[in-house]
């Protein structure tokens, strides 16, 4: 990820109103209501903020949610038990500034949210994207999710972790 990027927790010295991603609800999410989700414990929202900089060149957000077993594609769930869902890790919305594009942030992102799940102190089996668009389920695809509805994908977390492991 180049140039250097701190990732952090939203908080109320960032600057948001700089924001562009040219998604107009992706910009107003930043702008207005990430702050209130995160006080109603809805989502997380981290931020990547070049060096030294209070603005954000992209962010993503992390809430629990469940997925039906049967919905994942049988090779990943052979070996799990037979409960009807299983704990993912929903990430909502992944964006990266305009100025910021052709870097490598939005992969960097996705790897932070990986990390940041594979960390944390409850369990999920997997991280799951709901893609805006077919060339955001495509750049998903790319990096290892795998779709199991119309725009919805999922890395189970064993993948990631492998993969992590392997680089």
């Amino acid at each position: 990820m180049t140039p250097p990027f701190r990732v952090e927790m939203l908080g109320a010295g960032h600057d948001r109103e700089s924001f562009d991603c040219g998604v107009e609800a992706l910009d107003r999410y930043i702008r207005d209501l990430a702050s209130q989700d995160m006080r109603r414990m809805v989502s997380k929202c981290h931020v990547a903020c070049p060096a030294g900089a209070t603005t954000i060149a992209g962010y993503y957000t992390l809430a629990a949610a469940e997925v039906a077993v049967s919905a994942l594609p049988e090779t990943t769930t052979r070996k799990l038990p037979r409960y009807p869902t299983v704990p993912v890790v929903r990430m909502g919305r992944l964006a990266v500034d305009r100025r910021h594009r052709g870097v490598g942030l939005g992969a960097a992102l996705i790897i932070n949210a990986v990390t940041q799940v594979l960390h944390a102190e409850i369990a999920a089996f997997a991280l799951v994207v709901d893609a805006k668009d077919d060339a955001a389920a495509a750049f998903y695809e790319s990096r290892g999710f795998v779709s199991i509805a119309d725009r919805v994908l999922v890395l189970p977390l064993a993948t990631a972790r492998k993969a992590l492991r392997d680089r």
